[in-house]
């Protein structure tokens, strides 16, 4: 990233840095694999933003039954009938309905290894981005994204957190998540915090977007606010 770019970042003030994420063959140069498998994938994504370089293997997503289903991990036979009993579960509690799991998002091809790094330390081209912010730091990016052709659509997504990840890896754009009750749970995402999920390609051009986006609002805002006085 280059200065501007990095300034117009810093602006933003966000909690936690963008965390990049590649799907790969092989391990990244000079990564190292994560220390120790996480209850859930969707915790590589604190541990990244915490301000680590790691990759993981399929073996290190098999803990978390849905996320290991929506990152397409080949399951061993124990852990798919965990993914079973846990599905059947939440459709006996009225949270999913068959149909929904029917229609869940899931990776294309079968996860071999994983890569994760703050942004600005990525040693690997990253796949997708993920953003972590509250509301107002995510309109911000979502209207750089937006004009950056990124984010056209302007999908919210809701449970589970880690369904927004092969979204935007199949679809080819940008995705907004709320999040989910255990992706809140192992990320600590505090209750005014959401996601943005970018494609890796589209990041340069929303980054370069964003000072432009973020100083229309600070005029907009007085506009709005002198309007509002009188």
């Amino acid at each position: 990233m280059d200065a501007q770019t990095v300034r117009a970042l810093d602006a933003l003030k966000l909690a936690r840095p963008p965390v990049a994420v590649a799907f790969l063959s092989t391990p990244p140069d000079g990564v190292t694999r994560v220390d120790q498998p996480a209850a859930a994938g969707c915790s590589y994504w604190k541990h990244a933003s915490d301000g680590h370089a790691f990759y993981t293997t399929a073996e290190d997503h098999c803990r978390c039954p849905v996320g290991a289903y929506t990152h397409a991990v080949d399951l061993p036979p124990t852990v798919a009938n965990e993914l079973q009993g846990l599905v059947g579960t939440m459709i006996q509690l009225q949270y999913l309905s068959a149909d929904d799991v029917s229609h869940l998002p899931r990776r294309r091809d079968p996860l071999k290894i994983a890569a994760f790094a703050p942004l600005a330390d990525a040693s690997f081209s990253p796949d997708l981005v993920i953003f972590r912010g509250n509301a107002q730091q995510i309109m911000l990016l979502a209207e750089a994204a937006r004009a950056a052709g990124a984010f056209a659509a302007g999908v919210a997504m809701g449970r589970p957190a880690c369904a927004a990840v092969p979204e935007v890896i199949n679809g080819g754009t940008g995705v907004a998540s709320l999040g989910c009750v255990g992706n809140r749970v192992y990320t600590e995402l505090t209750d005014d915090e959401l996601y943005l999920m970018l494609p890796g390609g589209a990041v340069a051009d929303t980054l370069s977007r964003l000072q432009t986006v973020t100083a229309a609002n600070v005029e907009l805002e007085r506009f709005h606010r002198s309007r509002a006085a009188s």
